[in-house]
């Protein structure tokens, strides 16, 4: 799968409820059917039918389950790891099940060290099927396009935002200038280059004038350079020009225990 393909940029007409998955290994769309079972882990089919984390031993061979019934889909840890969703909230193996919203959901599965693998649920809305205009094509949000090196450089910078922290902030340049140093083989990737690379973006984005947030300072007294960094950051994760699988990025040739398909928390590397 493509680093950058991702569920958070919509799936394709499905039937209301219908549970979409994927995972650094594959994918599987499932329909609302009372009792039907979706399992992940770092097994393989038919013990699961998502595999997750297949070269990690602290992920269990069958982590979890997603359950439909009563009307939603319902998500369970069953490995001795936890499971992480948005706004930090964290499943135990003892945890009750909790049900997932319409819409797109990550969860990040705990492994070894500070690994966390992704797994992308995508659960189809009602209002994805009964509107007005069914036949007509769904709008996109507006997306920036940005060169390699950029996307590499804002990923490391913002890997908390893709992460679904609560209230995220991003890295220090010289944070985001380390990690990339790791990455890259020793390359240096010193403050001011990442802080280059971070502005040529900011100006453009100022410059195209429908960016959605406040990119620049025009006068003296306004936004620091911290809050102009996170309203960039802000804007292209709302707008999925990054996307949560965009951290295999961060899995260069000397990410170590991170290895491919490991999030990793920002400047532990």
């Amino acid at each position: 799968m493509n680093s950058r393909d991702s569920l958070a940029r919509g799936v394709t007409r499905a039937a209301p409820g219908t549970l979409h998955a994927r995972s650094l290994w594959g994918g599987i769309k499932i329909a609302p059917t009372p009792g039907r079972v979706l399992r992940f882990g770092r097994g393989e089919p038919p013990g699961v039918e998502l595999t997750v984390g297949d070269d990690d031993l602290r992920v269990s061979r069958r982590h979890g389950e997603l359950t439909y019934r009563e009307g939603a889909w319902w998500l369970r840890n069953q490995g001795q790891q936890l499971v992480r969703l948005p706004r930090g909230k964290l499943l135990h193996i003892s945890s009750e099940p909790v049900p997932i919203a319409a819409g797109y959901t990550p969860l990040f599965v705990k492994g070894s060290g500070y690994r966390e693998h992704l797994v992308e649920l995508y659960v189809t809305d009602y209002d994805q099927v009964l509107t007005p205009r069914q036949q007509a094509r769904t709008l996109a949000p507006k997306r920036w396009p940005l060169a390699d090196d950029e996307r590499l450089v804002l990923v490391a910078l913002g890997q908390r935002y893709l992460l679904y922290e609560p209230e995220p902030r991003p890295l220090s340049y010289r944070q985001a200038a380390a990690e990339l140093g790791c990455l890259t083989g020793g390359v240096p990737w010193g403050e001011r280059k990442v802080a280059y690379r971070v502005d040529a973006v900011r100006m453009r984005l100022a410059r195209a004038g429908d960016f959605p947030y406040e990119l620049l300072r025009t006068e003296p007294d306004g936004p620091s350079d911290n809050t102009l960094k996170h309203n960039l950051l802000r804007g292209l994760v709302e707008s999925t020009t990054l996307v949560p699988p965009d951290l295999a990025l961060l899995d260069g040739p000397l990410a170590g225990a991170g290895g491919p398909g490991g999030a990793h928390p920002p400047g532990t590397r």
